[in-house]
């Protein structure tokens, strides 16, 4: 089963949240009822598909099993099953964040997003 679960995010939006204690989601999360997430093999496309316009962005590594309770697999894009965060994010539950850089050939995922 996977152990991490992947969030993108405005970099200020997570440094907020490390403040706080907890991340609540951004406008779309609001309006779908759940904080949207990603699987490290769904985050490419999401990427790509949700935030091709952004220019700072950041990810954020997030231990499953310290949410698990908070995580339903729901079929979302192509079908396929996303982890959505029902309920606020406990920075608890977050083992690192990373930037997502862009270079000439476009974004790029960090390569290593392990903590």
């Amino acid at each position: 089963m996977t152990q991490h679960i992947y969030r993108i995010a405005a970099p200020e939006a997570l440094a907020a949240a490390s403040l706080a204690g907890a991340y609540t989601g951004e406008a779309n999360d609001k309006a779908d009822g759940f904080i949207h997430a990603s699987t490290l093999a769904q985050l490419e496309g999401t990427l790509t598909a949700h935030y091709g316009d952004a220019e700072r962005l950041a990810v954020a590594v997030i231990k499953l099993d310290a949410i698990a309770d908070l995580v339903r697999w729901e079929a979302s894009r192509g079908g396929e099953d996303f982890p959505h965060i029902y309920g606020d994010l406990p920075w608890s539950a977050v083992e690192a964040v990373h930037l997502i850089k862009r270079d000439e050939e476009g974004r790029r995922l960090p390569a290593d997003l392990s903590a």
